[in-house]
């Protein structure tokens, strides 16, 4: 019997979603005869059954645009503004998969559309998920679709802003992608040759980063770059929020969680513009004029690169293989040059984060790049 599937995107927009979709459904259609259905905005499509049958014209001329043309939201099942309110749609989207007849549906997504997906696993439906996300922080892949874009936007923003710095004797606080992983930053820094690093996983100290400016100025470099990934925090800022995070974790009740939410996001509250603060101090400490860009989406919008476009085709491919297979309940990751169906219940919840010392970061600290530490 033919089978049919269901496509849709969900958390922020990334460059690769399209080829991913293209990858899957083109997969789907010519080598197996499967009818393919995308669900419009993510969860939310799929708990109000907002779809549109995808086809191989549908498919024509979408791998080189970026974001998703099936359209994205940040809802998750469990708790999705419904009605004017926040309610458990779970249910509503389970009946819904059974309504429209789908033999298996594909999520793609980064860290918390795995989590999502998971959710629905549970609820009995046949899931498989691949990995998307500029940050490249989700677990058990090598990589993820999006990241190369964006880390080639970032590098290009560096490239241009030293012209800047070096003509106007300047510091230039740039800051980068990633939410609490540095892979963003740390690889954009490395490759636009910037002079100071930080990330959240390597929390720094104001002094030591104004002192690596200082020997700059005294060898007669009279300028700096500084990438900066937006989840980065001096050091007693970060202890805060790992005993906040760890509280979270080891609540024993409802008060104590709730509790400890309120500490990180009253920790976020007081960094929220840690970029500015962070250019202010260094100008003050070094004396040399300091300026902020914040890159923000750029990063995550335009035409996906040529890495990032095979490499959502064939992890694509790949997930439209696993389906024939009746291969359900995974993620299709990257490993080297295959693609790896890893258990879903093994990713979800995982965050990959750079390690301490990791080849990059050893890489950096050779050529004298300074992390704050």
């Amino acid at each position: 019997m033919t089978k049919h599937i269901g496509i849709l995107t969900a958390g922020g927009d990334s460059p690769g979603l399209n080829a991913a979709i293209r990858g899957v459904g083109k997969t789907a259609q010519g080598r197996y005869n499967m009818q393919v259905t995308g669900f419009l905005d993510g969860f939310k499509g799929l708990a109000e059954n907002r779809s549109i049958r995808l086809d191989g014209e549908f498919f024509s001329g979408i791998l080189t645009r970026g974001g998703t043309i099936l359209g994205t939201s940040r809802d998750k099942p469990h708790r999705m503004m419904f009605g004017g309110k926040k309610q458990d749609m779970t249910d509503t989207i389970v009946e819904n998969y059974h309504s429209n007849h789908l033999d298996a549906l594909v999520c793609i997504g980064g860290g918390g559309t795995q989590k999502n997906a998971l959710k629905l696993l549970e609820k009995g439906l046949n899931i498989i998920t691949l990995p998307k996300t500029i940050d490249n922080d989700v677990g058990l892949t090598d990589t993820t679709f999006g990241f190369d874009t964006a880390l080639g936007i970032a590098t290009e923003a560096i490239d241009r802003l030293h012209s800047t710095a070096h003509s106007h004797h300047r510091i230039i606080v740039v800051e980068i992608m990633g939410h609490r992983a540095g892979w963003l930053a740390l690889g954009a820094g490395i490759a636009g040759g910037a002079d100071v690093i930080l990330l959240p996983e390597l929390p720094y100290k104001i002094e030591n980063v104004a002192n690596a400016i200082r020997s700059r100025v005294k060898s007669g470099k009279n300028f700096s770059i500084v990438a900066v990934a937006e989840g980065a925090l001096p050091q007693d800022q970060a202890e805060l929020m790992a005993q906040a995070r760890s509280a979270k974790e080891l609540a024993s009740n409802k008060g104590s969680r709730k509790q400890a939410k309120k500490d990180i996001i009253r920790i976020e509250a007081a960094n929220a513009n840690h970029t500015v603060t962070l250019s202010a101090q260094l100008e003050k400490l070094t004396g040399l004029e300091s300026r902020v860009t914040i890159l923000g989406h750029l990063q995550r919008g335009g035409t996906p690169s040529a890495a990032d476009r095979l490499l959502a085709t064939r992890l694509g491919a790949a997930c439209a293989d696993s389906i024939n297979n009746e291969q359900f309940g995974v993620m299709i990751a990257a490993h080297g040059d295959s693609a790896v169906a890893v258990p879903l219940t093994e990713v979800a919840g995982t965050k990959k984060l750079v390690p301490a010392d990791h080849p990059w970061v050893q890489a950096a600290k050779s050529v004298g790049t300074n992390f704050g530490i």
